[in-house]
């Protein structure tokens, strides 16, 4: 079970632009890192959404991993299990696309968040 290819929406596209403009970190894939963490940081399962049309941005798991993608993965597939979902492609894919877009939303919207330190520091409270 993996995952190949890690699809992001318009939405999350712009919320990618303006947190790269506020922290200056180049690489949308450490951006999408933290996102990620930053959701499976909630208690809540992340809402479901339907994704229409294409993805804006594609990134290759192991782009967006690195060198833990392998860690990334086993976070996913702990918390799919803490969430009572059966371990298989399509839950696994399906709830990563949430947590990263939810996760995105959260730094987008974190006024806090207007430079790499404010990143760092992100309370675990990611309201604005």
């Amino acid at each position: 079970m993996a995952i190949e290819t890690v699809r992001i929406d318009e939405q999350g596209r712009e919320q990618l632009i303006r947190l790269k403009r506020h922290t200056g970190v180049d690489t949308w894939n450490v951006l999408c890192r933290w996102a990620f963490c930053a959701s499976l940081a909630e208690k809540t399962r992340p809402p479901m959404r339907l994704f229409k049309g294409e993805p804006a941005v594609e990134i290759a798991w192991r782009v967006f991993g690195g060198a833990h993608h392998e860690l990334y993965l086993a976070l996913l597939k702990q918390r799919l299990k803490q969430d009572g979902y059966e371990l298989n492609d399509s839950n696994l894919q399906e709830q990563f696309r949430l947590h990263l877009h939810r996760g995105l939303g959260y730094l987008a919207a974190n006024r806090a968040i207007r430079s790499i330190e404010g990143l760092a520091t992100m309370p675990k409270q990611h309201a604005a």
